[in-house]
């Protein structure tokens, strides 16, 4: 092994998210019930348009979810979010629960702003590389006051307003506003509110700023202008009785979505967040009929008007204040949108009804009754009222995630919305439960593998001769050049199908990856494929999730020595293109040696480069590297000097640095992370994640502390093997993991 690390530059070879392939055809166990299926087709040269990632968006989903599906944006969103008071930390339930104040959990009230609920959530969005779409009110109320306990303020008060038909068991004197099933009427909003005019919403965007940054700056990037204001007469009918009206919104989003655009101009907005079909066409005024407010406003339909409104704003001031045209969608047939997957004809009609996010011959099986066609109508809409708008539906949930039959339908919907070109979704909903069905739908888009790749990003065109059996979609790696094809068989037999390829050369056999009923735990990697020109034939199990990848003949792997299967290629390519290494030696083909051990002295350029960039040098020695066993003029004693002056290292003992010496797995979890953090960071104290790490342990706090941000998950199953050397391969791991290289 060359000991110095090569720093020489290499033109960027195009690599594949691929493993390795051989000539083994792929292995389905097909019973007697097989049949011949509908014919897919892919032509990679038509249809192409880039698959925005924020399409794989979710509300409010858990920090380990995020982080194993590289979660690219999670939403703070929801009824209460209309109500949320960052001062002092306290939403109100509205409808949902009493129209109560409810305070955030919060250990240190005191520092208030600083730590709140939303603070606490866009820090986890940090975290895991997410970025923030983050709800700001429009409705012009926000709690009064912080009450840690019962009884809260809430907003139809027994005391007050007379008995109701139910209480809050908690809290006897909340009601909810109505008696003998009607709706009471004529109280005080003062009872919860006080007033949240736009310097309010300015004001919390100027606080995240101040806190995260701009929005190009690494900030909060999006925000939702409130939530399913159409049914705020409803939702929030306390403080908002009187339905919402067409010019209201238009003139509460010109005036909210500036003072966000004040504070900050390089934020996203999406409006106007409304809640499904009715309210797309309009306001609450007329609720799902043409009425007095439509007829006042030349009988155009709602979303149409609204867009048409935002442009006379940017014409009249020069500032874009609306990005992304935001709706909300829920499927509107009976018994689909459940935790239960529900009977036979629940879940057919629950894999049928997707349609209605494309298809314009598809008639809506529920009460909506007519094609609803979303993506395409929503893209007609810009089109005609408000060119350069976005599209983003940042509600929506298809049911039954806890099951394959809701699985099937949401694998279904990101490949919907890749290939119809959407920009922007959030699931509603989202699981709990890190090994749902529902989760796995998005694995096999984002984390097929469980080394991070993902599905493409350059759609293609892709087509079955029947959709409602057997889906497929497919797209190109903009980078590696291989295609992904996501096939969908949603019925309950084993389909054998042919796959025609146009456009297109492949290598001889494809990977491919599999979630099926056969096993909920897991996604499979299967015997590879083999591959022709033309195409293959395949057999895809009954209600299963196949991901096929296929490298384009010619793509090759960047380091000799690392194989296209190798463990972690990925890591060790994404440091490579990072700039942070050039490999270990030319012999003559580009070699890396991921299974060298790291010495100290390498350590100390990785770390280097991985704070500072890839083109970073470090000042010249003079007279001492302040190390014994360190010369002025050995290979790496600039960086060695460069590590310890910031503070990373202080040596192997006095004065010495021992440069030669190999790096253990201990000794890495510190490095990097002072290196991530700064030299004066102190992890929190240990509790004993690992077995072979107790509590005690030199390093135990440092060890755990690498685990609980991700850069690891030890070395086996519950051990960490901190005594260890850590190798070059291991290396790449923990630096694109640290510092987030793309």
């Amino acid at each position: 092994m060359n000991s110095k690390l090569s720093l020489f530059c290499w033109s960027l070879i195009v690599t594949m998210l691929a493993g390795t392939f051989g000539n083994v055809p792929l292995v389905s166990a097909t019973p007697s019930s097989a049949s011949s299926g509908p014919a897919l087709s892919v032509n990679v040269t038509a249809d192409q348009h880039s698959i925005s990632p924020y399409i794989y968006g979710m509300n409010f989903a858990s920090e380990a979810i995020a982080a194993d599906l590289r979660l690219p944006v999670r939403r703070w969103g929801g009824n209460s979010t209309t109500r949320y008071n960052w001062q002092i930390d306290v939403h109100n339930t509205g409808s949902d629960w009493f129209f109560e104040n409810i305070p955030e959990d919060n250990i240190h009230p005191e520092l208030l702003p600083d730590g709140s609920a939303a603070d606490r959530f866009i820090d986890q969005n940090r975290r895991t590389n997410s970025q923030t779409l983050m709800t700001v009110p429009l409705i012009g109320w926000t709690p009064k006051a912080r009450r840690e306990n019962h009884p809260y303020d809430c907003g139809f008060k027994v005391s007050k307003y007379g008995s109701q038909d139910s209480v809050d068991v908690w809290d006897t004197n909340c009601g909810n506003g109505e008696h003998n099933s009607i709706l009471l009427t004529g109280n005080d909003p003062l009872d919860t509110s006080v007033a949240a005019p736009p310097a309010f919403v300015s004001s919390w965007v100027n606080h995240l700023t101040a806190k995260y940054g701009t929005a190009a700056n690494g900030g909060v990037m999006f925000y939702n202008l409130d939530n399913e204001p159409m049914l705020w007469n409803s939702t929030h009918r306390d403080v908002h009785p009187n339905p919402t009206t067409y010019n209201e919104i238009r003139d509460s989003t010109w005036a909210y979505a500036a003072a966000v655009k004040s504070a900050d101009s390089t934020a996203k907005t999406l409006g106007p967040v409304v809640w499904g079909w009715c309210a797309y066409f309009y306001s609450a005024v007329d609720r799902c009929s043409p009425g007095a407010d439509r007829a006042a406003h030349g009988n155009i339909d709602f979303i149409p008007w609204y867009l048409q409104q935002m442009h006379v704003y940017e014409q009249a001031h020069a500032v874009r204040i609306l990005d992304y045209l935001d709706v909300h969608i829920y499927p509107q047939v009976d018994g689909v949108y459940s935790d239960s997957q529900g009977s036979a004809s629940v879940q057919a009609a629950r894999l049928r009804s997707t349609r209605q996010l494309w298809d314009t011959t598809y008639v809506h099986e529920g009460w909506i009754g007519q094609p609803v066609y979303l993506i395409p109508r929503m893209k007609e809409w810009v089109a005609s009222d408000y060119p350069g708008t976005k599209l983003a539906i940042t509600e929506y949930n298809w049911g039954a995630l806890g099951y394959m039959n809701g699985a099937l339908a949401q694998a279904d919907l990101l490949g919907i919305f890749g290939r119809e070109g959407l920009d922007l979704a959030t699931l509603w909903g989202t699981p709990n439960d890190f090994n749902a069905p529902g989760i796995f739908a998005f694995r096999m888009y984002r984390n097929y593998d469980g080394e991070g790749r993902a599905y493409g990003d350059i759609s293609v065109q892709s087509t079955s001769a029947d959709q409602e059996k057997l889906a497929i979609y497919a797209a190109k790696h903009s980078q590696s050049g291989s295609l992904t094809l996501m096939i969908i068989n949603k019925t309950g037999q084993t389909i054998i199908s042919d796959v025609s390829l146009t456009g297109f050369q492949p290598t001889t056999t494809a990977q491919v990856y599999r979630y099926s009923s056969a096993n909920l735990n897991a996604i499979i990697h299967e015997a590879d494929q083999a591959v022709t020109s033309s195409g293959f034939t395949a057999s895809f199990p009954a209600s299963s999730i196949t991901l096929v990848v296929i490298p384009s003949y010619g793509t090759q792997t960047i380091f000799a020595d690392v194989s296209l299967s190798y463990w972690a290629k990925n890591y060790i390519d994404r440091l490579y293109t990072a700039g942070i290494t050039g490999g270990c030696a030319l012999t003559p083909n580009l070699i890396y040696c991921p299974d060298n051990t790291v010495t100290r002295a390498q350590m100390a350029i990785f770390l280097l480069k991985g704070i500072h960039g890839s083109s970073y040098t470090p000042p010249a020695v003079d007279i001492s590297t302040g190390f014994t066993d360190v010369a002025t003029d050995y290979w790496a004693a600039a960086w060695i000097k460069q590590l310890a002056a910031e503070g990373i290292t202080s040596g192997c003992g006095t004065r010495a640095y021992c440069p030669e010496t190999t790096v253990t797995r201990a000794q890495m979890a510190i490095f990097l992370l002072k290196a991530k953090h700064t030299s004066t960071y102190t992890p929190p104290v240990a509790t004993g994640v690992f077995t072979d790490v107790p509590v005690g342990y030199w390093a135990d706090k440092w060890i755990e502390q690498l685990a609980s941000e991700g850069i690891t998950s030890g070395c086996g199953a519950g051990v960490y093997c901190p005594d260890n050397s850590v190798t070059r391969a291991e290396m790449a791991v923990f630096l694109v993991r640290a510092f987030n290289l793309p």
